[in-house]
Parts: C-alpha cells; structure tokens; sequence
C-alpha cells in the first residue's frame, strides 16, 4: 500500500541526520516493546508480513508522530485485538477482562537465544527456472495496491537491470493477507540515477532494490 512507511524520494522531511553513537534502546520501555512484540509474534497467529502489514496501516498523523517501537506497539494491538488475544476495552483497562485465544506456542526465557539465533529463514524452494537472467533490462510495474507490497513507491515503473538472482523467497504480498506463503524468484534490480530520480540527479548515483518476480517486465 501507499501509506506513510514508503517515504523514499519524498520531500519536506529534512535531512536524514544519524545519531552519533546511538545506543540500542533510548528508554528501558523500548527494550520491553522489543521483548513484547518477539514474544507475541512467537505466538504463531501472524507472518512477519502481516505484522508489516500492520504498522502500514497506522494513520499517517500518528506514524510520522511516533517513535520506531511506539509503531510496533501500535500495530501490536492490533494484531492481538484481530486475533483474539486481547479486545479493545481490556488495552484501555490495561487488564484482562474476559478469556482470550489460547497462542499455537509460548516463548519462554530460556528459549530466546536459540529462537535468535535461529531466525525466521524466508527462503522456499520453488519448481520454476529464474524469469531473467544476470544483464537482463526490466522494467518495474506500476500499481498502487491497497494491501501489502515490497516494491517502493519510487522504484516502480523504472527501468534497470538483473545484478543478480537471490534465490526464491516467500511472497510478501500474499503471505501479509493470508493467502499462503507463494513463493518467488528474487532479483536484484539496480537503476542509475536519473531513472529513479530524474533531472538533475547525479548520474554516478545507482539505486539497487531487492524485486520478486511479479514485480518486473521484461524490456
């Protein structure tokens, strides 16, 4: 979707200006935000996409207003209030009112370093031969989807070439909405300047996307 995450190339923003030294959590709040959110995605009701998904949808006043992991415990809510492990009135009342859904598993403490470890591999097998090949000219599609998507607002409909074939991975824009993990080939795609972002743009610049296989047109 079109929403207030899909800020590339956007104006009126200011400059990006990196924290020196940035520690890895600003307020011990931030650390118990990233602790409830891992524990609550362990719970096997969302895909990664789905979650995504959800923090695309936060009304763009209250996303530009908010911090990094104020935007996760938002579109956390909503999640748990979708898949019935919390209702609305029990987030006001901070407090459990009624019996809620049972999770498919619970992440206990001594599993956290092994769950980390482990990760969340999205790479699938699929029984098709790569589209396009290294070198190859593609162009990038042009929608505007209401749901979820991968392909930035300021990639599509640019013309670039295959740097390389990552391999097949889960299809973000299905497994968000619970149409089954689908799999794809991924490409690497990189754009010269000019093509991504017009006149005036430094023609050494190059911008590379990572691009699943329906994303792309041959040229």
């Amino acid at each position: 979707m079109n929403g207030p995450h899909d800020l590339g190339g956007q104006m009126g923003f200011g400059p990006v200006a990196p924290e020196k030294d940035e520690p890895y959590f600003h307020g011990e709040w931030e650390k118990r935000a990233l602790g409830i959110t891992l524990s609550c995605g362990a719970f096997g009701a969302w895909t990664i996409d789905e979650s995504r998904h959800a923090r695309e949808n936060i009304p763009p006043a209250a996303y530009l207003s908010a911090s990094y992991y104020e935007i996760w415990i938002r579109a956390l809510e909503v999640l748990l209030e979708r898949h019935g492990f919390v209702a609305a009135d029990e987030i006001a009342a901070a407090k459990a009112l009624t019996p809620s859904a049972e999770p498919k598993r619970v992440l206990t403490a001594d599993m956290v370093p092994a769950v980390l470890a482990k990760g969340a591999p999205c790479d699938r097998p699929v029984d098709s031969a790569p589209r396009f090949v290294v070198g190859q000219t593609v162009r990038t599609k042009n929608f505007n989807p209401t749901g979820h998507t991968r392909l930035p607002r300021y990639a599509r409909a640019k013309t670039g070439a295959i740097e390389a074939v990552q391999g097949a991975f889960v299809y973000p824009d299905d497994n968000a909405h619970g149409r089954g993990e689908n799999p794809q080939w991924v490409y690497t795609v990189v754009f010269d300047g000019p093509e991504i972002w017009g006149e005036g743009s430094d023609p050494r610049l190059t911008v590379s996307i990572d691009a699943w296989e329906s994303y792309l047109e041959p040229v």
